[in-house]
């Protein structure tokens, strides 16, 4: 797959032009805090912003610590890739609402293995965090890889160590793929692990993978994409080997329905011959009843500009830009913060 190493380095000149001259205002500074999962794009949308004075303090500590926080507002907004239900949301006092796209894909350190070489089922990945495959020489592996060499190595599962978005996306893919791993250990943002150790968010993961021979673990792609890690193919629904990239992101993110409460979509392990099978939404939780109308009100022009300009960016690390039409549902969405009765968004 080609990275896009071109793209990165001049995402945020196309961001700074994308911004109408005459749109610097008076600078607004917004908190954030979550998911570790879009915080790359997040951090790139937070430089084109400055152009519209806004500036983005967003600090990526999982999506856990992030529900936590803006519970407790001690944040502006808080970050998650495992959705709120309505009672939570209600309980809480706020309002959901998805902000990208992007997709988890399985990364390994194999001596002699190339990025996107070897094949990985859903079945075996479950395998091995459940810890049933030890070796990356197991007669499985072997059958399914016939003509790469599979080391005598021991496999090091790498998960997440604290609360967790991308483990919920990743565990709620295994539940979906193996009925052991659902009744077993199920799908949460925090799970007891029956194989392995963790590392706190993406980078950890991705830091504790590149640095540990045989280890296996999982990340979003961007980590990925920019880390240059080694990347597998993974067996879809539809029974074809496919490989993370930006086109089988996009097919699985078609299959995407919206009409669920809290826009909590699932692109979980959807239909279709070039779907990668892991894609998801990553969400954004507001107070209904915000104490500051002015920062939460900066909050959603944030976003609104990420919508409307900082597609390009999103794309070139390889997330998935918000149809217009959901983008929409968004918007009307904000009409339900409300400060004294009135609403803090009214365009």
């Amino acid at each position: 797959m080609y990275r896009r190493s071109l793209a990165l380095l001049t995402g945020l000149a196309l961001l700074t032009a994308a911004v109408p001259h005459g749109a610097l205002a008076q600078t607004a500074e917004i908190t954030g805090a979550g998911a570790s999962f879009p915080n790359p794009v997040y951090q790139r949308w937070g430089e084109g912003a400055k152009a519209i004075g806004i500036q983005l303090n967003y600090q990526s500590v999982g999506s856990g610590a992030g529900i936590n926080q803006i519970r407790n507002r001690t944040v502006d907004f808080g970050a998650s890739d495992a959705p709120l239900k309505p009672e939570q949301l209600t309980e809480a006092k706020l309002v959901q609402f998805p902000a990208v796209m992007g997709s988890v894909v399985p990364i390994v350190n194999l001596p002699g293995v190339e990025i996107d070489q070897l094949k990985l089922t859903g079945e075996i990945l479950a395998d091995i965090y459940a810890g049933k495959i030890t070796k990356w020489n197991d007669p499985k592996l072997v059958e399914l890889n016939q003509g790469v060499t599979l080391p005598n190595v021991a496999i090091a599962p790498v998960y997440r160590a604290d609360a967790s978005g991308t483990s919920f996306v990743f565990t709620s893919y295994l539940s979906a793929v193996s009925s052991d791993w659902q009744g077993k250990v199920g799908a949460a943002t925090s799970v007891k692990w029956p194989a392995g150790a963790g590392a706190r968010g993406n980078e950890g993961v991705a830091g504790t993978v590149r640095n540990t021979r045989g280890a296996i673990g999982y990340v979003e792609n961007a980590y990925a994409t920019q880390n240059k890690l080694t990347t597998v193919q993974l067996r879809n629904k539809a029974g074809k080997f496919v490989k993370p990239t930006m086109e089988s992101f996009i097919a699985a993110a078609g299959n995407a329905d919206w009409s669920a409460p809290g826009m909590a979509a699932s692109i979980i392990d959807q239909q279709g011959d070039a779907s990668w099978p892991i894609v998801s939404p990553t969400f954004i939780l507001l107070p209904a009843n915000p104490e500051n109308a002015d920062r939460s009100r900066a909050v959603m022009r944030f976003f609104d500009w990420a919508f409307t300009h900082g597609g390009d960016a999103a794309r070139q690390l390889e997330y998935i830009p918000l149809p217009e039409n959901v983008q929409a549902k968004v918007r009307d969405a904000w009409k339900q913060v409300n400060v004294d009765g009135k609403p803090v968004w009214n365009r």
